[in-house]
């Protein structure tokens, strides 16, 4: 039977999911606000349908394997709304969420709860907890800072707009899109259920990065900011341990840490 893929809100990860699943035989759907943003992905076999939440009626999710991966708003979360819209027609749903759901908590594995310290986490946790509970299977993917082309502490500082954490020796793991995106794939063609953490081998001081960045752009350490400047994300001091949901896919991270990672992104 062809497997059907619905990318509910292809962005960043996303729009690395849809070719990979094409390229194994699968019918993909991605939907995103602007199509023509998606217009390679056209060309490698994906379907691009606009979608607005709210705005649009979902494509046809019968008998798909949904992943969801819709951001939080500060205003409110839109993902307890889709899961009533999908009701029972997908096979199963997998919902990218965030590490940010662990809150405080400073060392994390596949057998942490979740611990939500501020709205917008407790607003990712209670989306975890609509998908999980919904009418299909279902999988809470929780990775930690996205990092790849584009995006992450390589580009921040080749910006000018990365900052440190008081001397930056706050912990921050996180994980490649690349990698990230193989990992998704095939757990939507897994039939593993729960929630997992998902991070690559290498967490380190914001410090320890930013000095190996600095080294690879040629420009001098970034400065350091208050606690109440930074984003949630650069505040964090955690250390996340990604191997069992890897280990249960099947899975090698072809980036084991940024010194990897990085310059492959550059």
């Amino acid at each position: 039977m062809l497997r059907k893929a619905l990318i509910v809100g292809c962005g960043y990860t996303g729009s690395r999911v849809a070719p990979l699943l094409a390229a194994q035989g699968w019918s993909v759907t991605a939907t995103c606000r602007d199509p023509g943003r998606l217009r390679a992905l056209v060309e490698q076999g994906v379907r691009v349908v606009r979608f607005e939440v709210g705005c649009d009626a979902l494509p046809d999710a019968k008998d798909a394997v949904v992943l969801l991966s819709v951001p939080t708003l500060r205003n409110g979360d839109p993902t307890r709304s889709l899961v009533e819209e999908l009701g029972r027609d997908p096979r199963r749903v997998v919902y990218l969420s965030t590490t940010g759901v662990y809150g405080n908590t400073e060392r994390v594995d596949a057998s942490t709860p979740a611990a939500p310290a501020g709205e917008r986490q407790r607003l990712r946790a209670q989306a975890e907890q609509a998908v999980l509970s919904g009418p299909r299977p279902a999988l809470a993917l929780r990775p930690a800072a996205i990092y790849g082309p584009g995006r992450g502490v390589h580009e921040a500082m080749r910006r000018g707009d990365f900052k440190l954490m008081g001397e930056g020796a706050n912990y921050v793991s996180r994980i490649h899109v690349d990698d990230l995106a193989r990992i998704t794939a095939a757990a939507m063609a897994s039939d593993l259920t729960g929630a997992y953490p998902v991070a690559d081998d290498s967490p380190c001081t914001s410090r320890e990065i930013a000095a190996f960045c600095a080294g690879l752009l040629g420009v001098p350490l970034p400065a350091s900011a208050g606690r109440g400047e930074l984003s949630e994300t650069r505040r964090a001091d955690r250390r996340v341990n990604g191997r069992e949901i890897r280990r249960k896919l099947g899975i090698d991270l072809l980036y084991p840490g940024y010194r990897e990672g990085i310059p492959a992104s550059l």
